[in-house]
């Protein structure tokens, strides 16, 4: 025979050990309250009945909530694993728990989500956005829980950020890419209306049109910063006349899908094209041909921002200033990208 389960309300706990309400709530919170034997006999109902209190409930009221919001662009990139794992670790050294979403690069789902976290009265939401006007943040602001931004700034918010220049970023690629004697470059990013795409786009022209009107970067533009995009921008790559002999995309995951896309070809890399990724994941090292990165200090990235919105939220809080930490990023060399133009045919 087939039981429906159902929740044990405190209620039914204080109808059974024959006091009020408040007794069982001072039992449980307050024991110093309650007198041993009265304590003992609401124990007992707890145990008979299997009560479970509701945190969610009870931190409603204290507005108190032990629960930190994690909302990042895309969870299949490592990237955003590694600033989830360090927002998890400033947030378990403080005694709290992180909540960790996907807004799959949708503004539509990173306003559902928002609005769940206000409802669920989470202490605060470490986000990047996806969508770069500001107006999510600015209905979520309405409901005065902090935010921090990651990985990202965006001007109309009022809370902090960390966030690395991106516009150095690309520099440092597009400066190697020229020093080994590349004059015909692409640019794959993903969407345009994306605040890293758009940056690490500045950087690359930066020191493109500093090099000198000889220098020309071709633009690929896909619609996701994943693998499968990468490999569309491969094919895309292919049908260039004349083709470019370096690439620079706005992510490792898109670099690792051109690689393919090249290799499915025959286009050896880097003797015929040369390949630079963003990012610094951790499958960059172990491609096939190990990947040229533009390394952002991502755990660094996310214990900074879950420190900020704990400093924010806590004992401190009436002191907290809002802050924009920008961090610094670095090239980091490897075999797909090292055989300078004019070595091969």
């Amino acid at each position: 025979m087939s039981r429906t389960s159902r929740t044990v309300g405190i209620k039914e706990v204080a109808r059974a050990a024959g006091v009020s309400v408040g007794t069982v709530s001072n039992a449980i919170n307050r024991p110093e309250m309650v007198a041993e034997e009265t304590r003992v006999r609401v124990l007992a109902a707890i145990d008979q009945l299997g009560y479970v209190r509701s945190e969610s409930a009870r931190h409603l009221r204290a507005g108190s909530s032990k629960i930190i919001a994690l909302l990042v662009l895309d969870m299949t990139n490592p990237f955003f694993v590694d600033v989830a794992s360090g927002a998890e670790r400033a947030a378990r050294d403080a005694g709290l728990g992180v909540m960790l979403c996907n807004s799959a690069q949708s503004t539509a789902e990173e306003a559902e989500y928002l609005s769940l976290f206000a409802e669920q009265r989470v202490r605060g939401v470490l986000v990047t956005p996806a969508d770069t006007t500001g107006r999510n943040l600015a209905a979520f602001e309405r409901h005065g829980i902090p935010f921090v931004s990651v990985d990202r700034v965006v001007p109309s918010a009022e809370g902090c950020s960390v966030s690395v220049d991106d516009i150095a970023g690309a520099g440092l690629a597009v400066r190697h890419l020229l020093d080994r004697g590349h004059r015909n470059l692409a640019y794959v990013s993903g969407p345009m209306q994306l605040t890293q795409c758009q940056d690490r786009h500045a950087g690359a022209l930066a020191v493109l049109r500093a090099a000198g009107a000889d220098a020309e970067l071709r633009h690929i533009e896909t619609e996701r910063m994943d693998v499968a995009a990468g490999r569309d921008a491969g094919a895309r790559l292919l049908g260039m006349s004349p083709r470019p002999t370096a690439v620079f995309c706005a992510n490792d995951l898109m670099a690792l899908g051109l690689l393919q896309a090249l290799y499915g070809a025959g286009v050896a890399v880097p003797e015929e094209v040369a390949l630079v990724g963003y990012d610094d994941i951790e499958f960059a090292a172990a491609a096939a041909v190990p990947l040229t990165s533009v390394r952002q200090p991502a755990f660094r990235m996310g214990r900074s921002a879950a420190d900020l919105l704990i400093e924010e939220t806590g004992d401190a809080a009436d002191r907290h200033e809002h802050q924009r930490i920008v961090l610094q990023p670095e090239l980091v060399v490897r075999a797909s990208s090292m055989t300078a133009r004019g070595e091969h045919g």
